[in-house]
């Protein structure tokens, strides 16, 4: 079995609904924060690595935008297949050793998120998560998603908000016969196998869902906000 991971699937086909009115003409990912596309922000993580861009909405313009590029594009014009349809389909892209996916609504500051979790990484998991702790999750209107416990464990939570970057063993996706399906269909076997785990960010992250998410990520990136 391949243990290491060297390559990732940036998510890139969502409708971008709670962006709109920025998204009635473009993708989610071309928004820009601080004079660059969210994508780009997200591919600058990702040196040294394999990099796919799914694509569904607009996908032309994201096509376009990589064009002369080495990042390949999953296709899913046909089909909006979530993550882990998503993650299905763009497989022969991958390759068969474990791999990154990285959500492309959020910005970092600090250390590079990707090769924290890459030196975290251990065979033995099936998948490793980037958790932020929920009071440092800047622009996130929700609840925490998961607890870590003294072995690195993930379970079902509130401590940590996941930040949309993992590494995760894509074997058991043949097994899926469904062509679209949420992540989950895959985290569910793993939190109950005691092989899903999760590592804090140090640094600091900031989702980008909505139009007033854009200045607080500014904010961030420049050293101004009061988080």
């Amino acid at each position: 079995m391949t243990h290491t991971p060297n390559a990732v699937l940036l998510f890139a086909a969502g409708l971008g609904t709670r962006m709109a009115p920025l998204t009635d003409t473009r993708p989610k990912p071309l928004v820009q924060v601080a004079g660059r596309p969210l994508l780009d922000h997200a591919l600058a993580l990702c040196d040294g690595l394999k990099t796919v861009v799914n694509c569904h909405y607009l996908a032309g313009q994201i096509k376009a935008h990589l064009a002369g590029t080495e990042t390949q594009v999953s296709d899913e014009s046909d089909l909006l297949r979530e993550t882990g349809g998503g993650l299905k389909h763009a497989l022969p892209l991958l390759g068969p050793a474990p791999v990154f996916t990285l959500n492309t609504d959020a910005v970092w500051h600090g250390p590079n998120p990707v090769e924290a979790l890459r030196t975290t990484w251990r065979p033995e998991m099936e998948a490793l998560l980037l958790m932020i702790p929920r009071e440092a999750a800047v622009g996130h209107g929700g609840g925490g998603d998961f607890d870590i416990n003294a072995t690195g464990r993930l379970h079902r939570g509130s401590e940590y908000v996941y930040s949309g970057l993992q590494i995760i063993r894509t074997n058991r996706l043949a097994a899926v016969p469904e062509d679209v399906f949420s992540m989950w269909r895959l985290w569910s076997g793993m939190l109950e196998r005691g092989t899903m785990y999760g590592t804090a960010y140090g640094g600091r992250w900031c989702d980008v869902g909505r139009p007033d998410s854009i200045p607080l990520a500014e904010a961030m990136l420049n050293g101004t906000a009061d988080v």
